[in-house]
């Protein structure tokens, strides 16, 4: 192997990096965003899932004055 040979070789092994590094920085960001949207999607299930319980229980809250009574269904 030719001493150019060899510096050719380096200059691919840097540059194969470098495109490495940058293609894992794309889907670092792409997985926070995602994590972000699981953690707000989850959020709005169980609220859904909270709001669900309530009508199926059959009972309403009575926001009066500020303070909340639980009153059952007639």
């Amino acid at each position: 192997m030719t001493k150019n040979n060899k510096i050719v070789f380096l200059a691919d092994l840097i540059e194969q990096r470098l495109r490495k590094e940058s293609e894992i920085s794309y889907f670092e960001k792409q997985l926070k965003e995602i994590e972000d949207k699981l953690f707000f999607l989850r959020k709005e299930q169980e609220l859904t899932v909270t709001i669900i319980d309530i009508l199926e229980q059959e009972k309403i809250i009575d926001f009066e004055y500020g303070k909340a009574k639980l009153l059952d269904k007639e």
